[in-house]
């Protein structure tokens, strides 16, 4: 276990589905996060890039945990 993550975290590109794109609810989450740090989603998304910049959005939005 590394000191960043846990073990029950996964880095997304490690994930076995990390290639598949992204779902409905990461869309969406994505583009109302995107919309309140004034940024657009990029197209063609995988579910692991996907993840990776809603982690980058909800800290620059302050909804980060």
């Amino acid at each position: 276990m590394s000191e960043t993550t846990s073990s029950a975290e996964k880095d997304p590109e490690d994930w076995t589905t990390g290639d598949e794109p992204v779902t409905g609810p990461q869309q969406s989450y994505l583009e109302t996060l995107a919309r309140e740090a004034g940024r657009e989603v990029p197209e063609g998304l995988t579910k692991a890039k996907a993840s990776e910049l809603i982690d980058e959005l909800q800290q620059q939005t302050g909804r980060g945990a």
